[in-house]
């Protein structure tokens, strides 16, 4: 029995009444896999320097940029055209933000992509794995970047903040 005759029995168990394109997920690993090797070749050949451990501030600065930009790329509205093959649109989810289906039609390689381009959790993963690897290989500018994501990051909790506040304080005006 050929692989793809065993990966077929194998999501047929898995999921007899959903779609899980079993295949195409072993694709993305495989592709992320092959990112991450080749970012490892990439450090190794430049002889770039690892460190033992990264700085505190460079996880922090990191994981709050990688939470941006993958919600940039998942959710935002403005982004909706890179996703627009892979997804539908479903409803606004307020800030900017859209809520999409994965399209079940065509391929199942299209599928995966649509979950991975909807899902921010699914996404930073790879996110993460760029920034580490930029850190390592282009650190000042990968910082920079970082930076930027991370300040917009903290301006969108400061705009909500600020909406809560401004929507207690209208509340609070209407009750006199």
């Amino acid at each position: 029995m050929g692989v793809k005759q065993r990966v077929a029995r194998l999501r047929r168990a898995y999921a007899p009444q959903e779609n899980r394109p079993l295949d195409a997920y072993l694709k993305a690993m495989g592709s992320y896999a092959a990112v991450t090797a080749s970012l490892a070749a990439l450090v190794k050949v430049t002889g770039r320097p690892v460190p033992e451990r990264p700085a505190t501030a460079d996880v922090v600065l990191l994981g709050i940029a990688t939470h941006k930009l993958s919600r940039l790329l998942t959710k935002d509205a403005v982004t909706s055209p890179l996703r627009a093959p892979f997804t539908r649109y479903d409803h606004p989810i307020g800030s900017g933000e859209v809520m999409e289906q994965v399209r079940d039609s065509g391929s199942p390689t299209r599928h995966a992509i649509g979950e991975l381009l909807s899902c921010p959790f699914c996404l930073a993963v790879w996110i993460a794995t760029g920034l580490t690897g930029g850190l390592v290989l282009a650190p000042r500018l990968t910082r920079l970047v970082a930076t930027a994501l991370t300040a917009v990051a903290a301006s969108d909790f400061l705009q909500l903040g600020y909406a809560v506040a401004q929507q207690a304080a209208e509340g609070g005006h209407d009750e006199k």
